[in-house]
């Protein structure tokens, strides 16, 4: 029998995975939570074989509760469940020791797979999924054109940005001049929505995680 623990915000949505899951002969739903800060000591409590955990969950994100799991409790797999399916945030999934990764609206019997073959040890990634993943544009910001970045995305102007990171108001400009030109954006917040999209910009609240998307290029 394979022990699961669903972590799941949304009722209606973690009652339909219990009721689907509980019609399965060799698995077994042993606990359910909606959020993420009651994860792990949900799992150290039940100690499940595979946790389903969705990744927008509110008081921690599901990837950073998976990371915990993973070093306190490594004998309990985890799957990340998201709405929308983007690399960035498969990326970080498999960064946090996930061995699954699932969109809710996959078809009802790949839920029940996913279960049974990340509990056998494999590594369970929708195959379309890993190929964007690898395809995925790479940040080009240096690591000090992130800081200038993520303070201009708080809305800060450039005197404040200036301030805050210990620059002159000229290199703070220069360097947003070089974030435009990276980035292929016009403006500033064109800049911040497109870092955003494709998750260089990570969200601060746990409940924007899942709306994450995966901006495309053609």
């Amino acid at each position: 029998m394979i022990d699961v623990l669903i972590a799941e915000d949304m009722h209606l949505v973690r009652g339909a995975m219990v009721a689907l899951l509980s019609l399965e002969e060799d698995i077994e739903v042993v606990g359910e939570v909606g959020r993420g800060d009651e994860v792990v000591e949900a799992c150290l409590r039940h100690r499940p074989d595979v946790a389903l955990v969705d990744i927008g969950l509110p008081g921690v994100d599901g990837i950073s509760a998976a990371a915990e799991l993973s070093r306190r409790l490594p004998g309990c797999r985890t799957v990340i469940l998201t709405g929308l399916a983007t690399p960035v945030a498969l990326r970080r999934a498999m960064d946090a020791g996930a061995r699954g990764f699932i969109v809710k609206d996959s078809p009802a019997g790949r839920l029940a797979e996913c279960v049974r073959r990340v509990a056998a040890g494999e590594q369970v990634v929708d195959p379309e999924l890993a190929v964007a993943a690898l395809s995925a544009r790479e940040n080009p910001l240096t690591g000090r054109e992130m800081d200038v970045l993520k303070v201009a995305a708080e809305g800060a102007p450039v005197d404040e940005i200036a301030d805050r990171l210990y620059l002159s108001g000229g290199t703070v400009r220069n360097y947003l001049s070089r974030i435009l030109s990276k980035i292929g954006a016009r403006t500033r917040v064109e800049a911040i929505r497109i870092a955003k999209q494709d998750g260089w910009l990570w969200p601060d609240d746990a409940s924007e995680i899942g709306l994450v998307r995966y901006r495309s290029r053609t």
